[in-house]
């Protein structure tokens, strides 16, 4: 599963989205700043450290502060709910209702039994995370968009640090994840889209976690 991923706001200038325009782009080297280099954690009931996202707009892809994992009648849920299974998806598709595209320039991983934790990324690139959204309310009556990493089975040369890694979107293939019609065929295209972006990732063992 992807708990926490990391936004470097020195990312090179490669487009997350072929729509996207400076400010755009602006913006989410903005909010990585603010973030001061911290590794970006799912929002809890206590924890409102709401991260950006891309999602669809009638003038075209918008960025928008999100929660991390799904809000069920005003708290977090209590089913796992920050990662979703692509496999999953393609049996329901019914959950590609929303979506979004996640920015990042890296995610962690453990890696099991020895507990030590790993690094994956493009180069300091920036990327795109599938993910599949909800509307939520916090306690006091706050609506967000919530928001679920999609997540789908490792090539074999990265399954044995995990098992799982998010769908990486390519920029030509982002406009299609954001406002395609919600249908298994999305699902499978999107797969075979992320499938470039997969054989470039690179990982690396770290000393500590993140």
């Amino acid at each position: 599963m992807c708990a926490s991923y990391g936004l470097d706001p020195r990312f090179s200038d490669q487009q997350l989205i072929d729509e996207a325009d400076d400010d755009l782009m602006e913006g989410i080297r903005a909010w990585a700043r603010r973030n001061a280099g911290e590794a970006v954690r799912p929002t809890g009931r206590l924890l409102r450290n709401l991260n950006p996202v891309l999602v669809p707009a009638d003038s075209g892809p918008a960025l928008e502060e999100a929660w991390w994992g799904f809000l069920i009648d005003g708290r977090p849920s209590r089913f796992p709910s920050i990662n979703t299974r692509s496999e999953r998806l393609q049996e329901r598709p019914g959950g590609l209702r929303t979506r979004a595209l996640v920015p990042a320039t890296r995610w962690f991983e453990m890696q099991k039994p020895s507990k030590t934790w790993h690094e994956f990324g493009r180069d300091g690139a920036l990327f795109g995370m599938a993910a599949v959204t909800q509307r939520g309310r916090t306690e006091d009556g706050t609506w967000y968009t919530c928001y679920s990493i999609v997540m789908q089975p490792a090539p074999e040369r990265l399954a044995g640090i995990h098992d799982r890694m998010p769908v990486l979107i390519p920029p030509g293939f982002a406009a299609d994840w954001l406002s395609g019609e919600p249908t298994r065929e999305l699902m499978d295209e999107a797969l075979l889209a992320s499938a470039d972006a997969t054989g470039a990732v690179q990982a690396a063992a770290m000393t500590a976690a993140p």
